[in-house]
């Protein structure tokens, strides 16, 4: 790793310690030990010979932040409906006496006063929701990491396609990998979103134990995630694509004490020179439609010559 990089995260793990310190209300100990933990297996696992290691790295210590963020966001909502009842309140209480024989001026007063703090209390949180709901839109929209599954996400893929096709020339072959969650609507239908979530993460999780580490996976978009594999022949991708099937169909994801079998389909080319991002994902999504229409929970491939 370049002693730039180094400084650099190094940096970066410095200032999101402090906001983190920062956004808690009682920091102790315990936190920052769980922290600088966290922080030691990220750099351990950094390929100090590929640079998107290091800033994969370092968008995974912002990342945290976004959900904080987002904590923090739903707390000021909560805070924000309960101000609103208590607001409601008052305004019936102040009408009902509006009405009565009994001047009660001074008690209606207070009761003024305090529904005036209390919409001032609400103006606030609402300027402050929008402050936040602002900075976690800018966060998601300049980070490279998918929020959910923590893996690279579209944007991050659509960079690194335009970079590779720009470049026409690789000294090895390259392989992408285009793969699909067998049924996800079915799962999703009969155990719910929060089950399909565990599932991404889960299958991102098992994608990460079988690939190598200059490998790159994508979460490409809903249930499909996309690998981009470097320095294989034809048949290395083959074997390494039939390990990926076996992982994820082998190991049984547990939800709310009832197992989940979830197996994944594959579509396998190529790079050829003058290929663009979208013709390389055009012939990977190729060949994932012929694994789905052959009975799924297999990998097909499909090269330039229609192979």
């Amino acid at each position: 790793m370049k002693k730039d990089d180094l400084k650099s995260l190094v940096t970066q793990m410095y200032e999101d310690l402090l906001e983190n310190i920062d956004s808690q209300k009682d920091p102790n100990k315990e936190q920052l030990v769980t922290y600088l933990q966290n922080a030691v297996m990220t750099v351990q696992n950094i390929n100090e010979d590929d640079i998107s290691s290091v800033e994969h790295a370092k968008l995974a210590f912002s990342n945290a932040y976004k959900e904080i963020a987002n904590k923090t966001l739903s707390s000021y909502k909560n805070t924000n409906n309960r101000f609103e009842k208590l607001t409601k309140i008052h305004e019936q209480t102040v009408q009902s006496y509006e009405h009565q024989l009994i001047d009660m001026p001074s008690i209606k007063e207070k009761f003024n006063e305090i529904q005036n703090h209390m919409s001032q209390e609400v103006q606030r949180a609402n300027q402050v929701i929008a402050q936040l709901s602002a900075q976690v839109k800018e966060l998601e929209s300049s980070s490279n990491l998918d929020a959910l599954t923590k893996i690279f996400n579209r944007r991050a893929l659509d960079t690194y396609l335009k970079n590779l096709c720009d470049k026409k020339e690789l000294k090895h072959e390259l392989h992408v990998l285009l793969l699909d969650i067998d049924d996800f609507k079915k799962i999703n239908d009969k155990y719910g979103h929060i089950a399909g979530d565990k599932i991404l993460i889960f299958v991102a999780n098992m994608l990460r134990k079988a690939l190598r580490d200059g490998d790159k996976v994508f979460r490409y978009g809903g249930e499909e995630f996309l690998i981009v594999l470097n320095r294989i022949d034809v048949n290395t991708c083959q074997e390494i694509a039939d390990r990926i099937l076996k992982l994820v169909s082998s190991n049984q994801l547990f939800y709310k004490g009832e197992p989940i079998n979830v197996t994944i389909s594959i579509g396998s080319t190529l790079f050829y020179p003058e290929d663009t991002p979208e013709a390389l994902i055009n012939r990977a999504d190729k060949a994932l439609y012929k694994s789905k229409k052959s009975g799924k929970n297999q990998i097909n491939m499909e090269l330039k010559n229609g192979f």
